[in-house]
């Protein structure tokens, strides 16, 4: 039996060749996130068990449990799912990109840029305009850093090693502006702001927060999975892919625009959320490989499964304080990322 399951779509015209272990992996975490998300759901104050938590999502459970299920954990794990699997699409994206396993979101600037839009989107248009708007204003956020980022890395074409360098500290410089911002606001924007910084999903809702990220995913998620297949041929380098007859430089623009506007869309709604888009990547990889057929599905499955196990830990482990996600994915993130950097540095 062929190890490879071929793909293939009559209207628009593609095809691709996947790995079964891939295929087999991706069925395997969707059960997985699948089961989390009913488990996670039924943790908190007051326990629900896993059979009751499905009687509320189909329509048959107690009225007391679905105001607990559908009111108030449910729409918190689903963005802590959105969030994860955007964050993971894109860092894995960029790390495809640059060909760098130190490339995430948060590490480029990207996630920098994001929050320093939605910070002026709240000092500047909080109250006034809806919040239906803030992913534009992150996404807005995003693509100036992304700009700043591929005008100065551009010498005969974007160097992926320029590209880190000058991000790195692009991020640094955004972070700082987006500190100034929150020192000038009044308290309960600063205090709104801080929490946002942080990466955090307290509160979320169905219409604020679930309804807005939504659509962007929907659009956003298939488009990369579409695009990711020309990442396989720019791994053999800038002069093998134009050789082979790859448009290197617009498929490069236009994948990094689809990964900065999954940051963005991520980040307006969850905040800025550290390493998830560094972790899963990596994870992915030693799972299915580091072909993007099947790497970029996985590692969007592994994001959501990381942030929903965070944020559960978040709400529960100190209750009845109510942590930000962000502490405990920066906690698994930091001594993560400062390995990678041992690792490439003796390679």
């Amino acid at each position: 039996m062929s190890k490879y399951k071929t793909v293939r779509l009559s209207s628009p015209k593609l095809s691709y060749l996947l790995e079964r272990r891939a295929l087999w992996t991706t069925l395997i975490l969707l059960l997985l996130c699948a089961a989390g998300a009913i488990i996670s759901t039924g943790i908190g104050s007051q326990f629900i068990s896993p059979l009751d938590v499905v009687k509320s999502i189909i329509g048959k459970g107690s009225a007391m449990h679905d105001v607990i299920v559908l009111k108030l954990r449910l729409p918190r794990i689903v963005i802590a799912m959105l969030v994860g699997a955007a964050l993971a699409s894109a860092g894995a994206v960029l790390q495809g990109l640059i060909r760098n396993p130190l490339a995430s979101p948060d590490v480029t600037g990207i996630t920098e840029g994001a929050s320093l839009g939605t910070v002026l989107f709240l000092f500047f248009l909080g109250g006034h305009v809806s919040v239906h708007w803030m992913p534009v204003a992150a996404i807005l956020g995003a693509y100036a850093v992304t700009f700043i980022l591929y005008v100065l890395s551009w010498k005969n074409g974007a160097s992926p090693l320029r590209m880190v360098l000058i991000g790195t500290g692009l991020s640094a410089a955004f972070k700082s502006i987006s500190y100034m911002f929150i020192i000038s606001s009044p308290y309960f924007l600063a205090n709104r702001a801080m929490t946002f910084m942080t990466g955090s999903i307290y509160g979320s809702s169905w219409a604020k927060d679930v309804y807005t990220l939504l659509p962007w995913l929907i659009v956003l998620l298939p488009a990369t999975w579409l695009m990711a297949r020309h990442i396989n041929v720019q791994a053999l380098g800038d002069e093998v892919a134009g050789s082979a007859g790859a448009h290197v430089q617009k498929h490069r623009f236009i994948l990094l625009l689809l990964s900065v506007s999954l940051a963005g869309a991520a980040v307006a709604i969850g905040g800025a959320i550290a390493f998830i888009g560094l972790i899963a990547p990596h994870m992915a990889r030693k799972l299915v490989g580091s072909s993007f057929g099947g790497l970029l599905p996985v590692s969007a499955l592994i994001g959501a499964i990381l942030l929903l196990v965070s944020d559960l830990v978040a709400r529960t482990v100190f209750a009845p304080l109510d942590i930000p996600a962000g502490v405990f994915t920066a906690a698994i993130g930091a001594p993560f990322f400062l390995f990678m950097l041992y690792r490439h540095r003796n390679q």
